[in-house]
């Protein structure tokens, strides 16, 4: 008995420790609040108005698991982010039940063949198989998840070499590639090395592909899976610039002569980001400075052009250089907005005869670390109306057989990216659902340097969380996976290949019900442009 005295007596001590601390606590916030001249709703409901902001907090979060539905939020929704990481883990697209799409809102859709393919009639090439590691899941309760990883050998689904895209077929060093989709630029220093290094050898493995570096440079992490590689040139130079922060020669051909660097990738503009790049000082690691040739922990803004650039002809000359001097394919990155230009630009390579090897063209709902609400939302037009008026525009001036396009902007399935191909894209790029492979969680702090999964920090005590020998085969299978899909759209479609998709294959519910071929709607579009400039 006396035990159990002496227990309840100190468990009633702890009890009443807590609710006098807890008191006092309150009291402290009523008076520092009520003192406070920055907060008004906690000028008046002190304590109450903390509430407020916890639950202000953690909004996102309970939106995201317990409110929204699959189809709900943005930029991506659950559904969109579960897509990417069922091909990424275990290599499947299968859903159950039926699609959760709203079909009575407008959209595409994918014109099937009465007489579809059979596997047999495809034309994919499967002669090197890939090693990879796929997840089981064992048991799944409220709490956890139990899985483990398998090794697994599995068909590589690349396009054959008469399917193969061509980049710079005029060039000494041209680039095949025999998968469609590759990973769009990211930096070293908007992403963490170990994310870098995870997408790098996934990508690797999976073979048929590329990664571009961003505008931040080459890293020794970008070079880790022997992966091809664009090498993206932005408006601060960052790896082929000199102390001075001007263009340099020798740095680009330093970078020229690197094997596994296959192009070179100009950008203009990206959709989200029509203003230059942003990285915090915190990023700014010695190692990153050193790549990009500033000074460490120092913010950098690059500038939103390049100032030695000032119109087409500008621009045209040093596309012109570079292809002479790397002899490797060259083109540029840009967001179609302002027709007029894309006219003049267009008009002017046929007169000058300089034309870039490719043309990556970027939506307007295209991601990025860290931009602007008025330019986030607003600046140039998205994907699938960029995407036909940029193939048109070439077409008109006989310059399509010569530019290849590859398009971004939230492709993260194979039936989006098979729409992009039927609007004019020869390729695609994707980066966050590269992210979301890599452990992304959509928790939208890729510009603070505290994303909590390690993706999109350089901070060590973050990064540790993104195992790189874990991730690695997520990314591997998440290309695998969307070929594999690209193959099973093109077998429903009637064709070989992918890349004999065309707009033919596509059809565009309106919101009134009526339905468009892809040849309507195209053109309708078109001609309403023309008109307006």
């Amino acid at each position: 008995m006396n035990l159990l005295w002496m227990i309840q007596v100190i468990v009633n001590t702890i009890f009443l420790v807590l609710f006098v601390l807890l008191v006092f606590f309150i009291l402290y916030l009523l008076v520092t609040d009520r003192k406070q001249n920055q907060h008004s709703i906690l000028r008046n409901f002190p304590v109450l108005g903390r509430v407020r902001y916890f639950f202000e907090k953690i909004g996102p979060e309970i939106r995201q698991y317990l409110i929204q539905s699959d189809n709900e939020a943005t930029p991506f929704s659950r559904k969109d982010y579960l897509d990417v990481v069922k091909a990424g883990k275990y290599k499947t697209r299968i859903g159950g039940f039926g699609s959760r799409r709203d079909f009575t809102q407008p959209g595409f859709y994918l014109q099937n063949s009465i007489f579809p393919k059979e596997a047999s009639e495809l034309h994919i090439d499967q002669s090197q198989k890939i090693d990879t590691s796929i997840y089981k899941l064992d048991k799944e309760g409220l709490f956890d998840r139990d899985e483990h990883r398998e090794s697994s050998t599995v068909d590589p689904y690349l396009l054959t070499d008469e399917h193969a895209v061509i980049l710079g077929n005029r060039r000494a060093h041209p680039f095949a590639v025999k998968r469609l989709v590759g990973q769009s630029g990211m930096s070293y220093g908007a992403l963490g090395k170990n994310a870098i290094t995870a997408l790098s050898n996934g990508l690797g493995m999976a073979a048929g592909t590329w990664m571009n570096t961003g505008e931040g440079g080459l890293s020794e992490h970008h070079l880790k899976g022997k992966v091809d590689i664009i090498f993206q040139i932005g408006p601060g130079l960052f790896g082929v610039r000199d102390s001075e922060g001007h263009f340099s020669d020798a740095e680009f051909m330093r970078k020229a002569e690197n094997p596994y660097i296959r192009a070179f990738e100009i950008k203009l503009a990206q959709g989200a980001k029509t203003r230059g790049g942003h990285v915090e000082a915190e990023k700014v690691t010695e190692e990153i400075a050193a790549i990009r040739n500033v000074k460490p922990y120092t913010t950098i803004n690059s500038p939103n052009r390049f100032t030695f650039m000032n119109d087409n002809h500008d621009l045209l000359k040093f596309i012109a250089k570079l292809q002479q001097m790397s002899g490797k394919p060259v083109g540029f990155k840009m967001v179609v907005g302002n027709l007029d230009m894309l006219y003049s630009l267009a008009a002017d390579m046929k007169a000058t005869g300089i034309y870039p090897d490719f043309i990556t063209v970027d939506g307007g709902e295209g991601g990025t670390g860290a931009t602007y609400q008025e330019l986030e939302d607003t600046m140039g037009l998205p994907l699938f109306s960029a995407l036909p008026i940029l193939d048109l525009v070439l077409k008109e001036n006989g310059l399509r057989d010569d530019i290849k396009i590859i398009a971004s902007g939230k492709l993260i399935t194979p039936d989006k990216v098979a729409i992009a191909i039927a609007l004019g894209a020869d390729l695609v790029n994707v980066a966050r659902a590269m992210m979301m492979s890599v452990g992304c969680i959509m928790a939208q702090q890729c510009h603070t340097n505290d994303c909590p999964v390690g993706v999109a920090t350089t901070n060590p005590d973050r990064e540790k969380g993104l195992v790189i020998e874990e991730k690695q085969y997520r990314v591997t299978n998440y290309m695998i996976s969307m070929h594999e899909g690209l193959f099973n759209i093109a077998a429903a479609c009637g064709v070989v290949s992918p890349t004999d998709i065309t707009v033919k294959h596509l059809l565009y519910k309106t919101e009134r019900g009526d339905i468009l071929t892809g040849e309507q709607y195209v053109n309708r579009m078109y001609r309403s442009l023309k008109e307006a400039v």
